[in-house]
């Protein structure tokens, strides 16, 4: 009996077919994303072949091992053939934060020779979170985080701070920058939204694609690094912005919304790419799939396959633990599902042997093993791993490149017209505690992860604002008063009061959700402060340093100007290049930034396209218009809401 014989067969046979494909979901996920084909070098694949069969299984093994410096010694990379490390926020040479380029470089060194001892011609590579500048150095110039670099819109500046930051990196001997974050926020929440360039997909896509192109440029001759695009994909889209939570969203937001920023790195030749911590459920289907560090489908059929990705794909910090099944030091799964490197930081001896054993007993096929290697091999060779860049402090600063990107990304969203900028003789009250903070300035992933265990004297080549104020208008002309208590505003031609958020990265700043976006809810200090000066016969410039957009009603309307800082990084004379006017009676620049994230008009407001938010994104003003609203901005009768859920 044939099918044409028998409709009633072929039906069933279609039906089954049918269902199967919706079981896989696959071709749904696959479908909103281009076919790209892979390019590759004759001559590099020959070269990678012909170290692939040098390698005995353990030293593959060792390959696709990565530990974090902390937890292992040039003698055990040696012995295991360990080919890539780490340095996590906080981690230094000998646990030094006050470590020299010359002695990262002298141990990146000592680590080199080992792994070149145990694998002759394959080197090792060092990874670092190099977010805002070589951010765990020293000395090193701290940009502003890239929620102030989208306010730019300036390709051109983030490709140049790219560069720069390669430039660092590769001056204490390591070769990996974990970054940028192309992250599309959906809700500020997120603690990790200062990471993001900002709300608009095509947005995040120019800067990450512009991003790739400075840190990787000169990668062939050791002035470049290896890019990251992170993480993918979704960390921005996680429900209530929970750091490591659930994105629900459907395969063409995946595709046209989160994934913008991907395919952009891809144009720039991206070599490695990080998986997310993150979940994702296809809210088309209402299929859940999991932690993304188990996801095969998004990480080898559509990353590797149908968007010809040929680089690595690098776990996040112990990630593969939290795929169902598996334990931090022992996950077949996420290696099968498409991982090449596993940043598996402290337990990573039991990862290797549990790994090996696993090769052996076929739960990693030889093949997937062979594929990460390969893949490891194709990028470790696409680059010169000996650097080009003097091991100096000098090679870790560019202030004037990150002068230009505060003076760029600062939002003027209220002033009245004629104050600003302040005159080059006028005599200011500074108030805040901020104001004289390098680590309230700098923010997170500064110095240390969270960057809150830092003093100013772990900035040693970086400028607060108050400096850089005494420098521009005179050390007599201003008066600092932390709490403003003790200074009569009277006496004064202005008032600038510096209002921060405490500095944090990643879940340990995500607001939670009994929490509002009110400001002064969580620092009441800053407006006890404000309170204080306010109205006392001084106009008032009051500066935000955050990480996101905050409700600000509160302080807005206790201020004749408020401008959004965002976290400036190491670079304060930035800030006093639009505050005063410049010498010499050259033109003032006004303020040229403009908003990448909605500014929320209510302390609930937390969505990133949010109907009705006090400035849209693209919103801000220069500070050269003739006539400003001074209409007071309403503020709850509740000034401590309980948001819905």
């Amino acid at each position: 009996m044939t099918m044409r014989q028998n409709p009633l067969g072929l039906a069933l046979a279609l039906l089954l077919s049918t269902t199967g494909a919706l079981a896989d979901g696959t071709d749904a996920i696959l479908q909103p994303w281009p076919v790209r084909q892979p390019q590759r070098d004759a001559a590099l694949e020959a070269r990678v072949e012909a170290a692939l069969k040098t390698l005995s299984l353990r030293q593959k093994v060792g390959q696709i091992t990565q530990p974090e410096i902390r937890a292992i010694t040039p003698d055990e990379v040696r012995e295991y053939a360990i080919g890539t490390i780490l340095n996590g926020g906080g981690g230094w040479p000998g646990q030094d934060r006050a470590a020299t380029p010359a002695q990262w470089r002298e141990l990146s060194d000592k680590f080199q020779a080992a792994a070149l001892q145990a694998t002759p011609g394959i080197p090792l590579i060092w990874g670092t979170d190099a977010v805002h500048g070589h951010n765990n150095l020293r000395g090193a110039t701290l940009f502003p985080h890239n929620i102030a670099l989208g306010a730019t819109r300036n390709t051109d500046l983030v490709r140049d701070i790219g560069r720069a930051t390669a430039r660092a990196v590769r001056a204490t001997g390591v070769h990996w920058a974990f970054a940028p974050t192309l992250a599309v926020v959906q809700d500020v929440r997120w603690g990790r939204t200062y990471e993001s360039y900002g709300a608009d997909p095509a947005l995040v896509k120019r800067l990450g694609q512009a991003a790739v192109e400075g840190l990787q440029d000169g990668l062939k001759d050791g002035r470049g690094v290896l890019a990251t695009a992170k993480h993918y994909i979704a960390d921005g889209g996680t429900r209530r912005g929970i750091d490591q939570g659930l994105a629900q969203t459907s395969p063409a937001d995946l595709a046209h919304v989160h994934g913008a920023g991907y395919l952009g790195a891809l144009d720039a030749g991206v070599l490695t790419v990080m998986a997310s911590f993150s979940s994702w459920t296809d809210s088309a289907s209402f299929t859940p799939h999991g932690k993304m560090h188990g996801n095969k489908t998004l990480m080898t059929d559509l990353l590797k396959e149908r968007l010809a990705f040929d680089g690595l794909i690098v776990s996040d910090w112990d990630g593969v633990g939290q795929v169902t099944g598996c334990k931090d030091e022992d996950c077949p799964q996420a290696i099968n599902a498409g991982i090449d490197v596993v940043m598996v930081p402290f337990k990573w001896k039991a990862f290797f042997h549990n790994t090996v054993r696993a090769v052996e007993q076929g739960r990693i096929p030889m093949a997937r093993l062979d594929d990460a290697v390969r893949r490891i091999l194709r990028v470790k060779f696409s680059m010169s791993v000996p650097t080009a860049v003097p091991a100096t402090v000098e090679a870790l600063q560019a202030p004037e490149l990150a002068r230009r990107a505060v003076r760029e990304s600062l939002v003027l969203l209220k002033h009245r017209p004629g104050l600003l900028p302040l005159k080059g003789n006028a005599r200011v009250l500074v108030v805040g505690a901020a104001a004289d903070s390098l680590p309230h300035q700098a923010g997170g992933w500064s110095i240390t992860w969270q960057g809150r265990d830092t003093t100013n004297a772990d900035f040693p080549q970086a400028t607060s604002l108050l400096a850089a104020l005494r420098q521009r208008l005179g050390a007599a002309n201003v008066v600092f008063d932390a709490d403003g208590s003790t200074h009569d505003p009277k006496q004064f031609d202005a008032v600038v009061a510096v209002l921060a958020e405490t500095p944090y990265a990643e879940g340990e700043g995500d607001v939670r959700i009994t929490e509002n976006l009110r400001h002064s809810r969580r620092h009441p200090q800053d407006a006890a402060v404000l309170q204080r000066v306010a109205g006392r016969g001084a106009p008032v410039v009051t500066l935000l340093y955050s990480g996101r957009p905050l409700y600000v009603n509160d302080l807005a309307n206790k201020s004749d100007a408020f401008i959004a800082a965002w976290q400036p990084g190491s670079e304060g004379a930035g800030l006093t290049d639009v505050l005063v006017a410049p010498a010499g009676g050259k033109p003032w620049p006004g303020f040229t930034g403009r908003l990448s994230f909605p500014w929320p008009a209510g302390p609930c407001q937390f969505s990133s396209h949010e109907a009705k938010p006090w400035w849209p994104v693209g919103g801000g003003l220069s500070g050269k218009e003739t006539r400003a609203s001074t209409r007071p901005l309403p503020e709850p009768a509740d000034p401590q809401p309980i948001c819905p859920l």
